[in-house]
């Protein structure tokens, strides 16, 4: 019992409080994510609010050494994101949006490379730490499928903060 009124106390904290949105309207964001599923391949990233609840990205990954991407031989993709805030907080902004992107992925032991494209749905969210207003933490969780012509894959996505990217606004 001692421990549920900590814990309401704590929670009516928070309820009580009022929230300003982070608005990031006009904001354009340099950074890298990871979010093509076809093979493991960090991206540079640009990302931009477009108004305070709609943003669009673009990653562009390749790897051209065979012996260190994860399908063995070299790696491209070139992907685009569209997002709307669905539930902004103080630090915090909620979002769903919808993804493409075309890929390539090397073959193994000098076969032929697979092309095709991704395609995902996905919620998730950016954190901005107080005082480091400018730096963006993002993080989401949904569905996709990879179509490249080896075959294809239907996924669940789930992303870790640093693999689903970082961006500095300016």
């Amino acid at each position: 019992m001692k421990h549920l009124t900590y814990v309401l106390a704590i929670f009516g904290l928070f309820i009580f409080q009022t929230a300003e949105a982070k608005d990031m309207t006009s904001r354009l964001g340099v950074g890298y994510s990871d979010s093509f599923s076809a093979a493991t391949m960090p991206s540079l990233a640009v990302k931009y609010y477009a108004s305070q609840d709609f943003a669009l990205s673009a990653a562009l990954g390749i790897d051209t050494n065979s012996t260190n991407s994860s399908a063995g031989g070299s790696n491209f993709g070139f992907g685009a994101k569209v997002y709307k805030t669905i539930f902004p907080e103080d630090n915090l902004n909620f979002y769903m949006g919808a993804g493409a992107a075309l890929v390539t992925i090397g073959g193994t032991n000098g076969g032929a490379s697979s092309s095709g494209f991704e395609l995902n749905g996905f919620a998730g969210c950016e954190l901005f730490f107080p005082g480091l207003d400018s730096v963006g933490i993002n993080f989401q969780a949904g569905v996709g499928v990879t179509s490249v012509s080896s075959g294809v894959r239907f996924r669940t996505i789930g992303d870790t903060p640093f693999k689903a990217g970082m961006y500095f606004y300016f």
